[in-house]
């Protein structure tokens, strides 16, 4: 027989998910390292975020030593994709711009796009970066910038910069300050995080 949830644990579970942006996603694309991907789902987890999406179409989806891996994959959604028009149809249906990371010349800023809008930013894989099809279908594409001779992050380091620039502008909207969800998904997710 499970045992009863502690008044503490579930006032703990309940702060996260008031917390928890469902409108911020990312979406991991072919990313083949399992230690990037862990790390990734860890800065999801701590930023907020309720999932991500997984577009995995020329590369196998890494095995995640429980270790590392379990704790945040516990806590953060993932959804798959079988191809690009799967993904967008289902990120554009619940109304995100879609944008990509890329170091071409339309490339803007990181801090000039606005995350206090639904979002869903592609990380590309640790070799070729986001795939050409995917750069052609999003809104827009976006740069970390740098100012040292390496010009390019770990994809994990740089899903971690992103997310926190996201939460500086939603912080700053007060975005973390009242639920997201309805008192009726946030008591569903509740009882489901609950049994976890």
């Amino acid at each position: 027989m499970p045992k009863e949830p502690t008044p503490r644990r579930r006032a703990r579970l309940l702060e996260v998910l008031r917390h928890r942006q469902n409108d911020l996603t990312l979406v991991l694309a072919n990313i083949h390292d399992p230690h990037n991907v862990s790390a990734i789902y860890r800065s999801c987890d701590a930023f907020g975020l309720s999932k991500v999406h997984l577009y995995y179409t020329n590369t196998p989806f890494p095995t995640l030593g429980r270790k590392t891996s379990a704790s945040a994959r516990k806590w953060v959604e993932s959804e798959r994709h079988k191809n690009s028009a799967d993904l967008m149809r289902t990120l554009r249906g619940q109304g995100f711009q879609v944008l990509a990371t890329s170091c071409s010349e339309t490339a803007r800023p990181l801090r000039a796009w606005d995350f206090i809008r639904p979002t869903a930013v592609i990380m590309g894989n640790e070799h070729s970066g986001v795939e050409e099809e995917l750069l052609s279908l999003a809104d827009g594409q976006l740069y970390i910038p740098m100012y040292g001779m390496i010009q390019s992050f770990n994809v994990s380091v740089a899903a971690a910069i992103i997310l926190a620039e996201a939460a500086r502008q939603r912080e700053g909207a007060g975005m973390y300050d009242s639920s997201r969800l309805s008192e009726a998904e946030l008591e569903a997710k509740l009882e489901e995080w609950l049994k976890k």
